[in-house]
């Protein structure tokens, strides 16, 4: 027998040394593993929900390999421990109506996905919450296949950019400096109003980690504060027709007082106001229905026409 002391302090270090194993393997991980490849620099974040939404997808990834882990384990430790032995005859003993059992295969699963919900709900909440006096609101209005931008500031001022016009050079040399552009102002709330003149897209500037859908009829929000300036690619993340893979454009990240020297700038060449909805396809003045309607009567006095000639002859 192995006194009880000399036991527990093999265990420590043991213990001691699996702590050691995996932070030492923490330690080697890159700054993008920490990250869980997600976009990201090291001297900051892009936004003021940026490492809100890495810590969420990284926790929720290190519960999924630890619980992947334990699931595998057990799995193999079953597979070895319980295998059919050469002498073994007929069938091993049953396990049924064990209820301590049964309920932690019940209860475990569900304390799981009751864990993960709290934690994505509690972030969703944080993320989708809004000023009521944002310094900026930016209506984003998708369309097959570019996007309008329009400013509207605190103090009234309402300009908007040049209508963007589809690109065909996706991924030829210097296509991006054609693309629409959309300037945010570093460190101010700025909310965004999506709209869209046609089909479903998706508003979504990758390094923003953050994407919301753009609904015909329907206009979506939510707001967000840029804390890094640069450049910044956007696009539509749902698949919106043929040439899906054009709607892209830019987001620079500006300070404050470059932003409004480019709002000054675009009230100067006479864009004021927002853009308007003329080539909104959902704005005719027809109806589905209608034209179902139509097409009906056609058919049946075209079949009423040919039925009296018949009878005619």
């Amino acid at each position: 027998m192995i006194p009880q002391a000399p036991q527990r302090a093999r265990r420590s270090r043991r213990m001691a040394a699996g702590i050691a194993l995996a932070a030492l393997a923490l330690a080697g991980c890159t700054e993008k593993q920490q990250r869980g490849f997600l976009p990201g620099y090291s001297d900051g974040q892009v936004t003021d929900q940026t490492q809100r939404i890495t810590d969420l997808w990284v926790g929720s990834w290190v519960a999924l390999v630890v619980v992947g882990l334990i699931v595998w384990g057990l799995t193999i430790w079953c597979a070895v421990a319980y295998r059919r032995r050469k002498n073994d005859t007929g069938f091993p003993i049953q396990l049924r109506y064990h209820v301590p059992l049964e309920l932690m295969f019940t209860l475990l699963p569900v304390v799981m996905v009751l864990t993960l919900f709290y934690f994505t709900q509690r972030d969703i909440h944080e993320i989708e919450s809004l000023d009521k006096d944002p310094a900026v609101t930016v209506t984003a209005v998708g369309k097959q296949w570019s996007w309008d931008f329009s400013y509207e500031t605190a103090d009234g001022q309402q300009v908007h950019e040049p209508a963007g016009v589809q690109s065909f050079e996706t991924g030829v040399e210097g296509a991006s400096d054609s693309l629409p552009v959309l300037y945010l102002p570093e460190g101010e709330t700025v909310e965004f109003q999506l709209e869209s003149r046609d089909v479903i897209h998706s508003f979504w500037v990758v390094d923003f980690l953050y994407k919301k859908d753009m609904i015909p009829g329907h206009t979506t929000t939510f707001q967000v504060t840029p804390e890094r300036s640069g450049t910044y690619r956007g696009k539509c993340a749902e698949l919106c027709g043929e040439y899906h893979s054009d709607m892209l454009f830019n987001v620079v990240v500006v300070p404050a007082d470059e932003f409004q020297a480019h709002l000054d700038e675009l009230e100067a060449e006479g864009n004021t106001g927002e853009l308007g909805i003329d080539l909104n396809r959902n704005q005719d003045d027809w109806s589905m229905r209608e034209k179902y309607d139509e097409g009906v009567d056609r058919t049946q006095r075209t079949a009423d026409t040919t039925t009296t000639q018949e009878g005619d002859k």
